[in-house]
């Protein structure tokens, strides 16, 4: 099914690449390599014509991966102080956020929450609960996205530190459910952000899903 928020060609060329990326780590057949490596050609042509990029530009940013075609996971923390939440702002778009990010491997997916925090905020934290596991394509983002994304929200606490910016953020500070600051929608939505307030407020929740 075609997320509601995607172009055609998106959700068509997104699917085309994946099945020539796992179909290039699995075939053996020569000649099945070739119909495999096209496809991915005529996903890059489909996106470049659909969004005005370069094929050979796209196509490279496709070469970067291999193996089985599997989403992408994003992780956001909500940390919440005198019922207001964390957030940073962004230096690439000027906007506000959740702290979080892709997950690292090597580290579980609360580590990596733990570890976004620290970096893009300052503050220490430790995770209580994971409230969400969404699916960006289905979550009201900006649809232009070439990869599929799952993102896990968690409920979080303030355990030490102090406000400090970093190399990817230039603000830090904790804003009430009713007056959030422009947002970063790629990275967060307000929906999602309404959500971790309700988590927050009622912990015997369920993890919410797609």
């Amino acid at each position: 099914m075609t997320p509601p928020d995607d172009p055609l060609w998106l959700s068509i060329a997104r699917e085309l690449r994946a099945i020539a990326q796992t179909g290039l780590t699995f075939t053996r057949d020569r000649f099945d390599r070739l119909r495999y490596v096209r496809l991915r050609e005529l996903a890059a042509s489909m996106v470049a014509q659909g969004c005005g990029g370069e094929r050979d530009q796209i196509l490279g940013i496709f070469d970067q991966d291999a193996g089985y075609a599997t989403p992408k996971v994003d992780v956001r923390g909500a940390a919440f102080v005198d019922g207001r939440v964390l957030m940073v702002r962004e230096i690439s778009d000027g906007k506000w956020t959740l702290p979080g990010g892709w997950a690292d491997i090597h580290q579980s997916a609360a580590e990596c929450v733990v570890r976004e925090i620290a970096e893009e905020s300052g503050f220490e934290a430790k995770t209580l609960k994971l409230a969400a596991v969404r699916d960006y394509q289905k979550s009201a983002h900006p649809p232009r996205n070439l990869d599929s994304i799952y993102k896990l929200f968690f409920i979080c606490e303030i355990t030490g530190g102090s406000a400090c910016a970093s190399d990817e953020t230039s603000e830090v500070a904790f804003f009430a459910r009713d007056a959030l600051p422009p947002l970063s929608l790629g990275r967060t939505t307000a929906a999602q952000i309404d959500r971790m307030f309700h988590h927050a407020a009622h912990p015997q929740l369920a993890t919410e899903f797609d």
